[in-house]
């Protein structure tokens, strides 16, 4: 039970955490231009956001596939470890 978040790239990062994040690297315009809504275009923050987002599912979605498309994908793939012992050839 303990593995079944690790493919999940947003496993542990808090809502607060990914707009913070995205804002830093976009900027609220930028980041109003790739998702549009009014929270990231008029008199943005944080908490506005936050309160928006967690009341909207379909924004926070947008929001954090943004997240996901930026961060996780540049992000080193680690395979996980096989379950199996590793075999030598001609065994």
């Amino acid at each position: 039970m303990s593995g079944s978040q690790i493919n999940n790239p947003l496993h542990g990062v808090t809502l607060e955490q990914v707009v913070t994040k995205l804002q830093a690297h976009y900027g609220w315009e930028e980041l109003a231009r790739r998702v549009n809504i009014n929270c990231f275009k008029k008199d943005p923050s944080v908490k506005s956001s936050l309160k928006f987002l967690r009341k909207t599912a379909w924004a926070r979605t947008e929001v954090e596939a943004l997240y996901i498309k930026t961060f996780a994908a540049s992000a080193p793939k680690t395979p996980a470890p096989s379950p199996w012992p590793q075999r030598k050839r001609g065994e």
